[in-house]
């Protein structure tokens, strides 16, 4: 993404441990309205997840925050649907780490670096008001779409990020369908050595939302996009094509469901985990079963983790998902994990006020290419469970990919990650599903 001095001013994100609107903080802050009139802090308002970014966020683009929170009543829908471009929606956000330390201690992780959990929410607060800046048509006699985050497709972390050195977030819309949104985001931060821009791009991000309407729930249509730069168009032409692959994923695995060869590679896959089940002394002691690496958390969400929808905010289940995610790699590998990417997340259901949420970790599958970075591909569920109801329905699911560093396994010599094996054929179908979703990925990758 080209981000260049005509972007907008990048919004400063300060502690919430300290009053943003205090004015030896900000003089540029206050608690008058966009109306002049006096309002309650921002960190007081209702429906919204609280953290350093959200309130940022919410602060600079309350004008219409406000109207998200408490829409016009019988308001008709937005009439005409406008050309935007990609400059429209840039947003960006500052962490002043340097000189901030409460902000930097509520950031940091035991190894001195930005803890990836929080980021992920804060990615997600960005996408989301990105996609609501792309959809407003600054007519406040309109009623406002309802916009969720349908899918993350990618995160990709190229470096480690500091603690102690400023961050920036900067995002832009970079295509729109009908109904869709997609969003790309950097985090950037440079160093003395990292002047030039593409070398300080530490991690990138692409986010799908999808428009609904407010009253009748159903699929509305957004603005349209117009990208204007060279870089801009080709960023456009990749997301056309990406959105495309979605759509042949999706007939692949309805395809592959009646394939011969689809059971011969169960069976390959299963052979392994017989031997566990019917001869444990005989079993390869490199190899554990998938069942074994299990880990489960479960937590009844609270309405100060709701969005400004009522709905559980997304950044919060990521969140979530990637502190389990990394607590089982974390297990298995006997080592710190390093994170290495984002691979899929799917929003398959909103997540309500109140729900029982549990959320279920395995290790899916291991990758020994490369032997000076092994991978540690992991599945996260989340589950909607009702008990008075006896029902479970699958919320979300992540996949995340870990490895473990050079330096690690040099201080632990004869360290070898274990080859994970199905013990049935539930298991065996969600890793060839997963490794044909990386194949087809890898794939894409290769033809650009």
């Amino acid at each position: 993404m080209e981000f260049n001095s005509s972007s907008p001013r990048a919004i400063r994100v300060v502690s919430t441990f300290a009053n943003p609107f205090d004015d030896d903080n900000n003089n540029n802050n206050s608690l008058t309205g966009v109306d002049g009139q006096a309002r309650k802090p921002i960190a007081l308002w209702p429906g919204m997840y609280h953290s350093p970014v959200t309130n940022a966020l919410w602060e600079t683009r309350s004008k219409t925050f406000e109207r998200l929170l408490d829409p016009p009543k019988d308001a008709p829908p937005q009439s005409e649907l406008l050309t935007k471009t990609p400059k429209q929606s840039r947003t960006s956000i500052l962490y002043s780490f340097s000189s901030d330390y409460i902000l930097r201690e509520q950031y940091r992780d035991p190894w001195n670096e930005v803890r990836v959990g929080k980021l992920l929410e804060d990615l997600d607060a960005l996408a989301g008001t990105i996609s609501v800046k792309h959809c407003s048509d600054d007519d406040n006699t309109t009623r406002p779409l309802l916009l969720v985050t349908a899918a993350v497709d990618k995160i990709v972390l190229k470096k480690p990020i500091s603690v102690d050195i400023d961050l920036k977030i900067v995002g832009s819309v970079i295509w729109v369908g009908r109904s869709s949104i997609d969003i790309l985001l950097e985090v950037l931060q440079s160093t003395k050595e990292t002047s030039d821009t593409s070398d300080s791009v530490a991690l990138t991000a692409n986010f799908i939302f999808v428009a609904r309407d407010s009253q009748s729930g159903k699929a509305a249509s957004v603005n349209r996009l117009s990208p204007e730069t060279e870089q801009e168009k080709l960023l456009f032409e990749e997301a056309e094509a990406s959105s495309k692959l979605r759509k042949k994923k999706k007939k692949v695995e309805e395809k592959k469901e009646f394939e011969n060869g689809e059971v011969n590679r169960l069976e390959a896959l299963l052979a392994e985990g017989r031997i566990f089940c019917d001869m444990p002394a005989l079993a390869d002691r490199d190899s554990i079963l998938l069942r074994d690496t299990r880990l489960e958390n479960s937590l009844i969400c609270q309405p100060q983790q709701r969005n400004i929808h009522g709905r559980i905010f997304g950044g919060f289940l990521m969140h979530r998902a990637f502190e389990l995610a990394f607590s089982t790699a974390y297990a298995f590998a006997g080592m710190v994990p390093y994170f290495l990417e984002v691979d899929h997340v799917d929003f398959l259901r909103p997540v309500d006020v109140g729900d029982f949420l549990r959320i279920k970790s395995c290790v899916l599958y291991t990758e020994h290419e490369n032997s000076d970075k092994p991978l540690i591909n992991i599945e996260v569920v989340a589950h909607v469970t009702r008990p008075e109801l006896r029902s479970s329905e699958v919320s979300n699911t992540f996949y995340f990919t870990f490895t473990v560093p050079r330096e690690a396994k040099a201080m632990n010599n004869g360290f070898r990650i274990r080859k994970v094996v199905p013990a049935t054929e539930e298991e065996a179908r969600c890793v060839l599903k997963r490794m044909d979703a990386e194949s087809l990925q890898s794939n894409k990758g290769k033809s650009k």
